[in-house]
């Protein structure tokens, strides 16, 4: 399928999963507290646990992204059999700052600035993302977070407080995302056309990410390949 990338005038991001390496920020933040307890998974059993229980803390009533991260940590230490320390349960939130970006995403977003408005949608606090802002060093058009909208994706009050502070319409609009769950699906479902950046081509399971089925418009494994095909 192709898409005809003149009628776009601003392209919105996932964040954490699509520009961030999430699953290498996880792994590095959660191993060592399972590491000193003696706690042994395998990596992709670790990262479809969080999935389920990152899920799982973001349905229902709003919280918190550090508290959700929080909550994540205190029924993995419950399911592995080990006693966290405070600290130990909030090793994810702390750690966010420190998440890199793929070695793909900061060039792109530039060649991509050059064409297009840029927006960042994401399933995080104000506070974290401005933890990670550093590490993309690009000023994005507008930054949508689930503390703004009080929700977290699938849900569709993230995309449509990213329609009311972004203000195109939405057949102007492309959403961009690694996770099918969280984003494409409701995308689609609100009538934006979408890319799946498939960052976990080659790869088995279906790592931290909630697995879900949709068709995204076009496929890319990277950004690179996003900004040449639009043409920046």
């Amino acid at each position: 399928m192709t898409l005809d990338f003149s009628r776009f005038k601003v392209l919105t991001f996932d964040c954490y999963g699509t520009l961030i390496d999430w699953e290498s920020g996880i792994l590095h933040a959660v191993r060592p507290v399972l590491d000193r307890h003696d706690v042994e998974v395998p990596d992709a059993t670790l990262l479809e646990t969080y999935a389920g229980l990152e899920a799982k803390y973001e349905e229902g009533e709003y919280l918190p992204y550090a508290l959700v991260l929080r909550l994540v940590m205190t029924e993995m230490s419950l399911r592995y059999r080990f006693d966290a320390t405070p600290a130990e349960l909030d090793c994810i939130s702390r750690s966010i700052g420190q998440w890199e970006p793929f070695p793909d995403t900061v060039d792109a977003l530039r060649r991509l600035a050059r064409r297009y408005r840029l927006a960042v949608v994401s399933n995080v606090d104000d506070r974290l993302f401005a933890a990670t802002a550093g590490r993309l060093a690009f000023a994005f058009d507008w930054i949508v977070t689930a503390q703004q909208a009080r929700a977290y994706k699938p849900s569709h009050r993230m995309f449509e407080k990213a329609f009311e502070k972004i203000g195109y319409p939405r057949s102007e609009i492309l959403h961009v995302a690694q996770s099918i769950y969280h984003d494409v699906m409701p995308a689609k479902a609100l009538g934006l056309s979408t890319v799946w950046v498939n960052r976990r081509a080659g790869k088995m399971g279906s790592g931290a990410t909630w697995p879900a089925i949709a068709d995204a418009d076009i496929t890319v494994t990277d950004l690179g390949s996003l900004a040449d095909l639009a043409g920046a």
